[in-house]
Formats: structure tokens, sequence, C-alpha cells
């Protein structure tokens, strides 16, 4: 049986403060640090060895793939960074404390703007111009909801995690709340609605299991 591995990155200091940050590169806390330590120690207990680890371009997934790789042992595997595994873009809302936000429109909008599958937060006015982006020709969003996250998320999984599960070979997905969120929804199956209760704990490996045709046999946390 192959098995895939889904990690969201250890606490970062947006976390820490309460602040939406999408494509904002912070860094992680000591609490982050420590959770990505202790998230490779499970992993490196699981006996498992991957062929693959996959991650975002955004820092605070990359130390925790980095921090994880070394506890596991395994920093020799190939490593690819992608920005279809970057954080789902909150738009305008980006920067802005979560608390500040919530009191100023209420906490049913809120809601919505965080939680929901097809909301799209309040956009920027001009996409951003990041260089690390730009020789992949990659304009990034304005703002995205779950929805739009998750569609650009798939391709990726179709084409190069999807195959290496088929070919029998394990791999580590080290990523964000929000595109785990969208991944766990197309494993899982999970409907539009459900997918709004749907949180993915820093720090915490989850385990697929599957079978040839990569339907899921079991799922199990380690913590």
């Amino acid at each position: 049986m192959v098995k895939l591995v889904i990690l969201r990155h250890g606490e970062s200091q947006a976390n820490r403060d309460g602040v939406f940050t999408g494509w904002s590169d912070v860094a992680l806390t000591e609490k982050g640090i420590a959770q990505a330590h202790q998230a490779g120690k499970m992993i490196r207990q699981t006996g498992l060895q991957f062929e693959h680890l996959h991650t975002s371009m955004l820092k605070r997934a990359i130390m925790t793939a980095n921090i994880v790789l070394e506890e596991a042992d395994q920093m020799y595997i190939p490593v690819t960074k992608s920005w279809r595994l970057n954080e789902r873009h909150y738009g305008a809302l980006r920067g802005q404390k979560k608390a500040a936000v919530k009191a100023a429109v209420g906490e049913k909008q809120f809601k919505l703007w965080r939680r929901s599958y097809h909301v799209v937060p309040p956009l920027l006015d001009k996409p951003d111009r990041d260089p690390r982006y730009v020789p992949l020709g990659v304009t990034e969003p304005k703002g995205e909801s779950l929805e739009m996250a998750y569609n650009r998320l798939m391709p990726y999984w179709q084409d190069e995690i999807a195959p290496r599960l088929l070919d029998g070979h394990n791999q580590l997905v080290v990523a964000h709340g929000s595109t785990l969120r969208a991944l766990i929804k197309y494993i899982d199956r999970i409907n539009d609605t459900d997918i709004d209760h749907l949180e993915v704990p820093n720090g915490v490996p989850i385990v697929y299991e599957f079978d040839a045709a990569l339907n899921v046999t079991s799922k199990k946390a380690l913590q």
C-alpha cells in the first residue's frame, strides 16, 4: 500500500498574531520550529521512506519541510517547490488582524470570507509583482476563494503527486491550511458545505494509505 503524508507548516508569526497572511512570506515562531521538529520525529518513528517532497514557495512551509527531512533523516530526497501549493490568497484582507476584521464586518461575513468554499475575499486593487513568480509567468492573485485555490492546486496533484503514488512511491506534502483543506476535500470527497468546518492543525502529520487505484484505505493523524 502506498502512503501520502500531508503536513501543515508549524506555527507562523502570522498564526501567532492572528493576522491574515496568504502569499505574504512570514517565518516560523519558536513554537512552530518545535512543532516541525516533533513532526519530523513522529514521521521517522513510522519508518516511512519517501520518494519525493512537495512544498510551496513560502518560507514557513519550506522551513518546516527542511526541519522535517532532517529529523526524518531523509534530506537526500528530491524536493519540488510549487506556487500551486501556496496558501490561499486573502486579497485585501492580507496583513489585517483577524479580530479587527471580525469586529468591523460581523461574525457572519467574517466566517464567509475565512471558511466558505465559494466566497471571495475583498480583492487587491492590482496584483503584486513578486520576483519569485516572474520567471514562472505566474501573476499573484488579487484574492482567492478556497474554490479558486482548489482549482490551481488540482493540476499539481494530477501531474506531480498522483502519478508517483500510482507508481507505488510514498509522497510527503508540506503546505498550508487552506491548500491542504482543498486537497483533503478532494481525497476525502467532502462536499462544498461541509468543507467549511474542516480545520487542519499546525505541525500534525496526516497519513493516508491508498490501494492501487488510489482509493483511501486508511487515514491517521500522528499525535
